[in-house]
């Protein structure tokens, strides 16, 4: 058999409010976790647990089916002994979670993630059910290195007060949000557009669907941890090999996103969209450290939305970059 696969309608026979997608990768050293504190969520309705692992070569699977076992009415996966992502499709959860998801409610994480509020679904699904007019919640995140040191309290957090965030203001948004975050009604995904299915990264598309279909509300609390650039992440996968080449090729894909995302609204959108696509490819430039680019004029409103730590830094290499090198190097031990 290509996957294992659990799939169950109720949990112990009463409606599921929220079904949380997870998707892993050799993530044994932290699905364990991840899964312990969506367990312990205090809360006052079911969840399901809807599981991908794709293909793990670490212990992941079998971490998986020890929770499988011990959960079997919320703990539901699929594993796979062959690589769905090597086979191009690049969004798991749209593929294969998200339509077994019976919830009223979609919730997402990754594996090597995990949810740091045990009331953190509870305050969602709360707004949600008070306000039937919003469509998808979200909150920032403690952004932490492999071995768990903070990486940067401002790199997920994309505003800094709670509040309801219009649909244009969504879709052109300065700060990236956290995919463990993430809260959607499940109408939401129960029909993917091409721009979700064809797109490289999961959450952007995600956060356009929903601006499609009204307001979203954002929550100013740190309650979830994001792991940052581990070992077989994509985002540690796009800096192997020809980096630049992925950065502009990243770019690209998500050029293509927002201009058909323009196309599918009819334009409801179509200011914001560009300004988002401008801005993401003046942010790969930055990754790049395309000089000749990321001082011209037309990007200088996207430069000023730059934390001033990340201002100053990259003006620093610029105009010294051997000392630069220099003091990176003796940073690193080099």
């Amino acid at each position: 058999m290509d996957e294992i696969e659990t799939q169950v309608g109720k949990t112990k026979n009463k409606p599921i409010m929220v079904s949380v997608c997870v998707v892993t990768y050799n993530h044994g050293k932290y699905i364990g976790e991840c899964l312990d504190h969506i367990l312990n969520q205090e809360r006052d309705f079911e969840i399901e647990v809807l599981i991908h692992d794709d293909a793990s070569t670490d212990n992941a699977q079998e971490v998986i089916r020890g929770y499988q076992e011990r959960y079997p009415d919320i703990i539901k996966p699929i594993l796979r002994t062959e690589n769905q992502y090597s086979k191009g499709i690049t969004n798991i959860s749209g593929a294969f979670n998200f339509p077994r998801a019976v919830g009223k409610y979609v919730a997402l994480t990754d594996g090597d993630d995990y949810w740091c509020d045990p009331l953190k679904l509870k305050k969602q699904v709360s707004y949600m059910e008070a306000h039937p007019e919003c469509v998808f919640t979200f909150h920032s995140a403690k952004v932490v290195s492999e071995d768990g040191a903070l990486v940067n309290g401002e790199l997920m957090r994309p505003y800094k007060q709670s509040r309801v965030v219009k649909p244009e203001e969504l879709v052109d948004k300065a700060v990236g949000s956290p995919f463990a975050s993430f809260l959607l009604r499940r109408e939401i995904v129960e029909k993917l557009p091409d721009y979700y299915v064809d797109c490289p990264v999961g959450d952007r598309p995600l956060e356009l669907m929903a601006a499609a279909a009204g307001d979203s509300y954002y929550f100013d609390e740190p309650m979830s941890v994001y792991r940052f650039a581990i070992g077989g992440s994509w985002t540690e996968s796009q800096m192997t090999g020809d980096y630049i080449r992925k950065q502009e090729k990243f770019a690209e894909d998500l050029w293509k996103m927002y201009r058909r995302f323009d196309e599918v609204t009819g334009g409801r959108f179509h200011e914001a969209a560009m300004r988002a696509g401008g801005r993401n490819e003046f942010l790969t430039k930055v990754n790049v450290r395309d000089f000749k680019t990321i001082f011209k004029p037309e990007y200088r409103e996207f430069f000023n939305e730059l934390n001033l730590r990340d201002r100053f830094f990259i003006g620093f290499e610029y105009r010294m970059p051997k000392l630069y090198n220099w003091l990176r190097n003796r940073k690193n031990g080099r």
